[in-house]
């Protein structure tokens, strides 16, 4: 075929054509990296060959086959090279500066906001006069390009007293580890908690049903039909959960439950002390449950033995012979898995520290 022959043919190791042939049989390869691969092999296994022939067999333009046999010989890359592009319209301090901002709390830069979003980013830069105008869009690409998103957050905790925290997280990680040796030996482990202000609705509209294309659709509108408060009490040994709902949250409610479900469950169980791990909240009120205790063993003649550990953990014992009523305990099986993993993690914890 006509046409000068290639003044510097392109040579291949053994391993440098083995894997360009992996890249071009690859199913992942980008067709134009393919078709600069076979340019290139080709040109390898053909010397003689000229670019001419090399366009017909691989029917490309003979412009095509000189730039990528040009450009493979200069960089050894099948890769585009980087374009210059438009001209920045804005400095790298002004994108060093969103970051900063980004990396910043609203109220330090004396804006009265809780997290930043993209568009506050972008108005607090106007104001600081680093800019004239800037798009919210392209803050918002240079937060991502650098993996910030300011206006999430996670809740966390912060311990600011270890010495303090550690003396009272210490018996209740105990008896979490503790908990099935100290059934077997008639003392039951209970932690009480309750689940405020559970809302009742009813749709107004039924749900529509899948179709193609489309998932299912819910009506956002509903009725209000109240609220409820779940009261619980976590089986530490075996993960079990018992409650009730009460239409309001009040220390009265918490005296029922432990008078109505927990102590005809520790009837069942047959076990004459319970543990209570109780947080500090006024429906808890450990104070006011120790006192009430003592007030209702006085005057029905229990032999009540009530201890409380500030501000967590209080127990006491509770001679089964005088309790009469017996209601019925709801049981709460959806929540055991959560309850066991937590104990596993509690026991886990214990047992590192």
């Amino acid at each position: 075929m006509r046409g000068p022959k290639p003044q510097t043919p392109i040579r291949l190791t053994e391993a440098e054509a083995e894997t360009l042939r992996r890249l071009v049989q690859a199913r992942t390869t980008p067709q134009a990296q393919a078709l600069r691969g076979r340019i290139v092999l080709a040109a390898h296994e053909h010397p003689d060959w000229t670019n001419q022939q090399i366009a017909q067999t691989l029917a490309v333009a003979d412009r095509t086959v000189r730039t990528w046999r040009r450009s493979f010989l200069e960089t050894a890359s099948l890769d585009d090279l980087p374009r210059p592009g438009a001209p920045r319209r804005f400095s790298p301090e002004v994108r060093a500066q969103a970051t900063a901002l980004a990396c910043s709390l609203p109220q330090t830069q004396g804006v009265p906001l809780a997290r930043w979003s993209g568009a506050e980013i972008a108005q607090r830069l106007q104001q600081l006069h680093l800019v004239d105008h800037i798009a919210a869009s392209t803050v918002s690409r240079w937060l991502a390009a650098e993996r910030l998103r300011p206006w999430r957050y996670h809740s966390w905790q912060h311990i600011h007293d270890p010495v303090s925290f550690l003396e009272r997280a210490r018996p209740i990680l105990h008896l979490y580890a503790c908990a099935q040796a100290l059934l077997a030996e008639g003392c039951w482990v209970v932690c009480a908690d309750e689940k405020t202000s559970i809302q009742a609705r009813t749709a107004l509209e039924p749900p529509e049903p899948a179709s193609p294309g489309h998932p299912l659709r819910q009506s956002p509108r509903y009725r209000r039909q109240g609220a409820l408060h779940l009261f619980v009490g976590l089986s530490v040994a075996d993960g079990l959960v018992s409650g009730r709902c009460a239409a309001r949250k009040r220390f009265v409610d918490f005296q029922d439950v432990v008078r109505d479900v927990l102590v005809p469950a520790a009837r069942q169980r047959k076990v004459q002390t319970i543990r209570l791990i109780l947080d500090n909240g006024t429906t808890h009120a450990p104070k006011r449950l120790q006192a009430w205790l003592a007030a209702t063993a006085q005057a029905e003649d229990w032999r009540v033995t009530f201890e409380v550990l500030e501000p967590f953990l209080s127990t006491a014992a509770i001679p089964d012979h005088r309790w009469s009523s017996s209601p019925r305990v709801a049981t709460l099986p959806f929540l055991a898995r959560c309850a066991r993993s937590e104990k596993e993690r509690l026991s886990a914890l214990c047992q590192g520290g």
